[in-house]
């Protein structure tokens, strides 16, 4: 093949001007060819994706769900929630989500999973369809971020404005994208943001759209703080790259990059509101795993350049045979400029490095070790390859020499890649697929080639099978991804006839804020509230408070996700605590086919429990003990009564396993205790695996732990104590697992309970309302001691009693407020850490940018003035 330049009239654009040139900005005709790029772009990413999910016969072409793991668990329940509040149907606003949590912190988890624009589409779909919102939010954004990548590239270097667009969907269609982002909408956000942010660059080396760049920044921040994070550094690496390719005197340089900075740090400011409410939520956040990095072997790194090859654990670098085929090439290229051909191939290279090695992937994740994929960052490197891809294309196409290098580099890619187990475990379609893709990218370039010279016909069948391979390959990936995501990970399924029947009970229920109203330990997702509706202690965020944690933790509950994932907590006393009046129980969800199924409609339990507001007598106005090693005396401890007694127990062919680790359970075995005949019987076995039932009957209960400390079970009701007063528990653990060698039985005194509460009750609030951020009580005439608030002491409430302001303790790890002698009131008024300060920060950046896009105009104008009076006086 003979080296082709592509002339003006072919790219749409004029012609190319020197190396200098090309790193500078490009004047554009009206017929901006950008324009085309990018819708087809858009519209290639939005086939392929789609594609993928036809083939693969998921959600909503299937009926594969696509709700696995976080996708299910959180955003999905988040964006729920977001709809509620759009339509004003949400218990809370922007700053309190009283619905999880018992009431948590919400304009964190806004700026971590919600912040985006495109969030608020679901806001215009049916509340029973949010899956169907999700999803299309999802195709949307890939397809946005192809476009944006489409408009870069024309602005990097003119060429065809049809390849552009295919490069642009193969940025979109990534691996990165497909493999993670898919199922982490919030990250595709930093998708789009980094084809923008260069192009912020591109701006401010042209030294135009100051204010509009400004704004880019901040909204790439706003929409998702974490990717853009990565962005920002990618488009900064790409932004120096451009700077040395221009040769520009380095005062000059050195003044572009002090504006970029400059652009970047008001950006940012623009942004401080949310983006410090958010640093500050995540420092009041229980803490992830610890992890430590490790990097991949090097056939797994080059197995993911690869279409259909996935990992969770490994950087997901495909961006399709075609873009790969141009970055190999770009080094042999001699119509690129050794300069260009260099810069852009070893920036390629030491970003590929700096995924391997660990401080480098640290500073990619903000200094923070990823509580998951080490390889989020893996998107910056798509983005490179697919940049020097264009570079190898826009200067004319590859020669035979360059291309036969390229094919000989894939070769051994393929020939390394094939020692991995990622392509060995899906080698019947893995294989296949590559060597259709290498055949469509090198038989299109070459008869692109054969078109150049004067067969057009030639030309557009080269256009039509590179792009059918990009959609092949890429719904193939697609595939697979979706295929394998769904038999590794945990899978939920999408709104239909359970969560609805869930929600109508709730509804049915619910008198918020007279109590809460429980929606079940029978969970559909870990965020059931959010999605079914209720105020319940489920709760699954990256940003759930410590305290929240704790706390639940210490009176027996369970979790998930290393403490960040809170479970129901089905306990009469608790219930009693966080004033939980209905409580619904629910049939094992059909779609966990591991569950026991069976069971009836769901039900609902109705008790007489304290209002949101108690007061505790004047002993408790002092800062409390910790919590102790028991959850049931912790939970007498906050409902001020003792009302359980813990027998002795005995585990039958005990196996002692030391007191600290406790009693060891092998196969089948019984538990006996004797307790006072009618109470109710709870089995406390924070890392015990398998089912529990009283031998006399009753529900056999599932307890659910691991011994990697990622979960622990909560405590759970067995039943009644008989007549005899023998308490006898059948444990049939999954595996060897161990219960508390002490207090692991609990029997709850069901009168002592009620006196209790009537006791609270007496002494409680006699009116609470609330809105988004504030809890106002009405307190019995002479109220003394200590008011308590059935909420978290989450960081952030300032209360006040009798209209004085007093300072906000905590009982037990729920909101104390000392009450004077005369107060008849209390109220609580939720300001989120950091807002004010992100407020300052935010306000100081949006004066600077006035004045920077006034003074300048004013200046303008008066020289103007100045200049017509001369000339009169003239």
């Amino acid at each position: 093949m003979n080296r082709t330049t592509l002339t003006g009239h072919e790219q749409g654009v004029e012609p190319a001007g020197s190396e200098k040139q090309e790193t500078g900005p490009v004047r554009r005709r009206s017929g901006d060819p950008r324009r085309a790029a990018a819708l087809l772009a858009a519209l290639l990413t939005a086939v392929a994706f789609c594609a993928g999910d036809v083939i693969a016969g998921s959600y909503p072409f299937g009926s594969r769900t696509r709700s696995v793991n976080d996708l299910g668990n959180q955003y999905v329940p988040f964006h729920a929630h977001l709809w509620d509040l759009l339509h004003g149907r949400a218990d809370g606003g922007l700053f309190i989500n009283w619905q999880s949590g018992y009431g948590s912190s919400f304009l964190p988890d806004i700026g971590t999973y919600l912040s985006s624009p495109f969030a608020l589409l679901v806001g215009v779909f049916p509340r029973d369809e949010i899956d169907l919102a999700v999803y299309t939010i999802t195709v949307l954004k890939t397809a946005t971020a192809g476009a944006a990548m489409a408009w870069l590239l024309l602005s990097l270097h003119r060429g065809r404005w049809w390849a552009a667009g295919v490069l642009g969907a193969s940025y979109a269609l990534c691996g990165w994208s497909l493999a993670l982002a898919s199922f982490n909408p919030m990250w595709l956000d930093g998708l789009i943001a980094l084809p923008l942010l260069c192009l912020v660059g591109e701006w401010v080396m042209a030294g135009r759209r100051p204010l509009l760049a400004v704004l880019v920044v901040a909204l790439a921040w706003i929409a998702n703080f974490y990717t853009a994070y990565m962005a920002t550094l990618a488009a900064a690496l790409v932004l120096l790259l451009r700077l040395v390719l221009a040769e520009l005197p380095w005062r000059r340089a050195l003044g572009i990059v002090g504006r970029a900075a400059g652009t970047v740090l008001l950006g940012i400011g623009l942004a401080a509101p949310l983006v410090i409410v958010v640093y500050s939520g995540t420092k009041h956040a229980y803490p992830g795993r610890d992890n430590q990095f490790a990097p991949v072997g090097v056939e797994d790194l080059l197995a993911r350049l690869l279409p259909t090859t996935y990992s969770y654990a490994s950087p997901a670098l495909y961006v399709g045979i075609t873009a790969l085929v141009l970055a190999l090439a770009l080094p042999f290229h001699r119509a690129v400029p050794v300069r260009v051909r260099a810069g852009w191939t070893g920036l390629v290279l030491a970003v590929a490095l700096s995924l391997q090695w660990a401080p480098s992937s640290l500073a990619w994740h903000a200094f923070a070790v990823p509580n998951g994929s080490s390889y989020r960052q893996a998107f910056v490197l798509c983005a490179l390859l697919v940049i020097a891809a264009w570079h190898a294309l826009a200067y004319g196409l590859p020669d035979w020499r360059a291309l036969g290098a390229a094919a000989v580099l894939l070769a051994l890619i393929a020939g390394v890649a094939s020692r991995s187990i990622l392509t060995q475990q899906h080698n019947h379609h893995t294989w296949p697929v590559v060597l259709l893709a290498v055949a469509g990218a090198l038989g299109g370039l070459a008869l692109l080639g054969l078109g150049n010279n004067g067969r057009p016909a030639l030309a557009g069948l080269a256009v039509v099978l590179l792009i059918g391979a990009q959609i092949g390959e890429a719904a193939a990936t697609t595939a697979v991804a979706d295929r394998v995501r769904l038999n590794n990970m945990d899978d939920y399924a999408p709104w239909g006839d359970r969560q609805q029947r869930q929600a109508d009970v709730v509804a049915e229920n619910d008198a918020w804020p007279a109590y809460r109203t429980e929606p079940g330990r029978d969970q559909t997702v870990a965020n059931d509230p959010m999605m079914v509706g209720g105020q319940g202690s489920q709760y699954y965020s990256s940003l759930t408070a410590d305290v929240l944690s704790r706390t639940m933790t210490a009176l027996g509950d369970g979790w998930t996700s290393r403490g960040r994932s809170l479970q129901s907590l089905d306990n009469p006393v608790t219930d009693a605590v966080f004033a939980v009046g209905a409580r619904v129980h629910n049939p094992p969800d059909p779609h966990q086919k591991w569950l026991p199924q069976g069971g009836g409609p769901s039900t609902v339990t109705r008790e007489d429990v304290p209002p949101l507001v108690t007061v505790r007598p004047a002993a408790a106005d002092t800062t409390p003990a910790a919590f102790g090693p028991s959850p049931y005396r912790n939970q007498e401890l906050l409902l001020g009564s003792r009302v359980y007694t813990l027998p002795a127990t005995t585990l039958s062919g005990q196996q002692q396993g030391g007191a600290a680790r406790g009693l060891l359970v092998r196969g089948r075995q019984t538990v006996t205790a004797r307790c006072q005949a009618g109470s109710s019987v709870f089995l406390w076995a924070p890392h015990y695996m398998g089912t529990a039932q009283l031998a006399t009957g009753g529900d056999q209960k599932l307890f659910r732990s691991d011994d990697l400390g990622t979960k622990i079970a909560a405590m759970q009701p067995l039943g009644t104590v008989p007549a005899s007063g023998q308490v006898r528990i059948a444990l049939t653990p999954n595996w060897p697992t161990r219960i508390p060698a002490q207090g692991a039985v609990g029997c709850l005194d069901d009168a002592k309970l009620r006196a209790a509460v009537h006791q609270l009750k007496s002494t409680g609030a006699t009116k609470v309302t609330v809105s988004d951020a504030t809890l106002h009580a009405q307190l019995p005439a002479g109220s003394k001691g200590t008011a308590v608030v059935a909420a978290p002491r989450i960081a952030g409430w300032r209360c006040s009693a009798g209209g004085a302001e007093v300072a906000a303790g905590e009982f037990y790890g729920l909101i104390a407020v000392p009450l004077g002698a005369s107060a008849t009131s209390l109220t609580c008024t939720f300001h989120p850490p950091g807002l004010r300060l992100g407020g300052a920060v935010g306000g100081a950046s949006l004066l600077t940018l006035i004045l920077l896009g006034t003074v300048p105009a004013v200046r303008r104008r008066v020289t103007a003035r100045s200049g017509a009076r001369t000339t009169a006086a003239h």
